[in-house]
């Protein structure tokens, strides 16, 4: 039995989508794949058991049935923190290895998604990468996922504290402007160093998306008209604090881009409606008129109002596109297709001696 750790340099770095596109052509190789995700930090319920919501998901897509309990041992919640805090948490380590023990009897391989920081998540209470990694003797995958810049210090640095046990570096959500930097500096850089790099994944549209409902969700608000196409979906969004003229110009390059805009701005309002805008976002707790309420109707493009200004609400954007989970088939084919498109499948077998 193998065990393959997925972890990352940072959080929302996209280790559920490679553990789950992983799992999924594993499965499609003919082996009988496990999962664990031994630290949870999104804690739900499966009926009376407490586990993880991503690690329920991706059971889910795997087609596994495993005790929550054992798929996520240690579930980071408030009452954890303090008992671990205070020294009195236990040896949650112990639990991981014996749920590891239990889950991997009889499966050819075991994924196992990590949580936050791959080096220094759960130090605090010695459940942290390297150390669940090398207690069960699992080979390494990291992600890097770009935000300003990559992060090969923070891999170097795993390299030296698992050697030969990582078999390489993801990079995700790699920009057109720095893709000839990673490929022909970075790139060589590591490999120079023993970090081999796997695959570099570019930015995807449908990944960053987000259904209308849940961005209202994300956001506080409220959809106040057309409620029925909340299910349609969001790429990117387009700030409309500008004159209408120039606002027209960006706009027809960002069709398909939610509208922020104050909720007093009606000539833009009206302009984003009439050009087909996925929905409006309309800032400052402010109603539209009537006029823009029923062109919204008529045209089936969902109003939202929110509290915050057009600033804030910007900024949560951006939070948003890179925290949003990985939770529906559209993503998930999408998923796949990247990774066979832009990982190096064959040489992670290699490291896993497959």
């Amino acid at each position: 039995m193998i065990g393959l750790y997925i972890g990352s340099t940072t959080g929302y770095a996209g280790k559920n989508m490679i553990a789950l596109s992983l799992g999924m052509k594993f499965q499609k190789d003919g082996l009988k794949v496990g999962y664990m995700k031994p630290v949870g930090a999104v804690p739900g319920k499966a009926g009376e058991k407490v586990g993880d919501e991503d690690a329920f998901f991706l059971q889910e897509v795997l087609g596994l049935n495993e005790d929550p309990t054992l798929v996520t041992p240690v579930v980071i919640t408030h009452d954890f923190k303090t008992k671990a805090l205070a020294g009195q948490c236990g040896t949650p380590i112990l639990k991981i290895r014996q749920a590891y023990e239990q889950l991997s009897k009889d499966v050819d391989i075991m994924v196992m998604g990590g949580s936050g920081s791959f080096l220094h998540s759960g130090k605090y209470c010695g459940v942290d990468g390297p150390t669940v990694a090398k207690l069960l003797g699992l080979k390494t995958i990291l992600i890097d996922r770009y935000s300003k810049e990559l992060n090969y210090d923070y891999l170097m640095s795993a390299k030296e504290s698992l050697g030969d046990s990582l078999i390489g570096v993801i990079f995700n959500d790699i920009p057109l402007h720095v893709m000839d930097e990673v490929q022909n500096v970075i790139k060589p850089f590591l490999e120079n160093n023993g970090v081999k790099v796997l695959g570099i994944i570019p930015p995807d549209a449908i990944m960053r998306a987000i259904t209308i409902r849940d961005l209202s969700n994300r956001l506080g608000g409220k959809i106040i008209s057309v409620s029925s196409k909340a299910d349609k979906i969001v790429e990117s969004f387009l700030i409309g604090t500008m004159q209408v003229e120039n606002f027209m110009t960006h706009f027809k390059k960002n069709k398909n881009a939610a509208i922020i805009v104050g909720g007093d701005r009606s000539d833009v309002q009206l302009v984003a409606l009439e050009g087909g805008a996925p929905c409006l976002i309309l800032t400052g707790n402010l109603y539209p008129n009537d006029i823009i309420l029923t062109r919204s109707e008529i045209l089936g493009v969902p109003i939202i109002v929110v509290r915050d200004d057009t600033y804030t609400v910007a900024k949560k954007m951006e939070n948003i596109q890179v925290s949003h989970k990985l939770r529906d088939i559209v993503k998930i084919n999408q998923a796949t297709q990247i990774i066979n498109s832009n990982v190096d499948f064959q040489a992670i077998k290699e490291g896993l001696g497959l």
